[in-house]
């Protein structure tokens, strides 16, 4: 388990150590430092981050309640494989937020000085993709689609935004980076940029449904070259925790 060289002290202000054990996790899931099926021993994690059991217990009761994480009857918990169901879940959610924003986009007035400072977004990530500075293009990407929230007045929806794409961002580890995937989304950048300047709702939705679909054409390789992260069709699930105590979930 990649976790021996981190530590949290429980008594640290903020973030809780429950909120810091969650965080962890969920990045090392996100990004497969903890691959599809990998055992969760409370006992193994709170070890490696130095904190009791109950922050451990809650952080993987919330990872359960957004599908990245199986809890088992008696028999404990594992990171959860790959389900096609959960990216369709998450893409569906989040384009039906997304493009409902980009058309208020839109209808700005000042829709232009919007279109500026994405078309600023972009050409950073054309020198970002130039000198393959991975970690810094995907922060501007997610600061791309954030700038939209902000600028239809709707900046705390993000939080919204980045929890419905969850599994997305997970599918997405395994076809990132890629030249050809970079190009693509800087493409796919350009025409909704382009779309928001002219006032066309229409473009702007054409162009987001095309930039947030790209994953799907890309599942039968993603599932031929990564046979061991997906779920096994048929496998029971009769014994599986989907939904752990939201009470419980719901502190930090």
């Amino acid at each position: 388990m990649a976790l021996g060289s981190l530590n949290i002290r429980e008594d640290a202000p903020a973030p809780s150590a429950y909120g810091k054990v969650y965080e962890i996790l969920l990045n090392l899931i996100i990004t497969f430092k903890l691959k599809p099926y990998a055992l969760l021993s409370e006992k193994a994690v709170s070890d490696a981050l130095h904190v009791s059991r109950s922050p451990v217990r809650e952080a993987l009761a919330r990872l359960a309640t957004v599908g990245l994480v199986d809890i088992y009857a008696q028999r404990g918990s594992i990171v959860a494989p790959l389900r096609v169901k959960d990216l369709e879940h998450s893409q569906f959610l989040r384009e039906c937020v997304e493009v409902g924003l980009l058309q208020k986009a839109c209808l700005l007035e000042n829709r232009s000085e919007l279109s500026k400072q994405l078309k600023d977004e972009i050409a950073l990530q054309e020198t970002l993709a130039g000198i393959g500075d991975f970690g810094r293009f995907a922060k501007s990407d997610e600061l791309f689609h954030q700038y939209i929230a902000v600028a239809v007045g709707f900046p705390e929806i993000w939080t919204d935004i980045s929890n419905a794409k969850l599994h997305m961002n997970r599918f997405r580890t395994l076809t990132f980076p890629d030249m050809d995937s970079l190009a693509t989304i800087i493409a796919q950048h350009k025409k909704i940029a382009h779309a928001i300047e002219k006032g066309d709702a229409q473009a702007a939705t054409d162009a987001m449904h095309e930039h947030l679909r790209k994953i799907f054409p890309l599942m039968p390789g993603l599932k031929a070259k990564f046979p061991e992260y997906f779920d096994e069709e048929g496998v029971s699930s009769s014994n599986r925790i989907h939904r752990p105590d939201l009470a419980l979930v719901g502190r930090e």
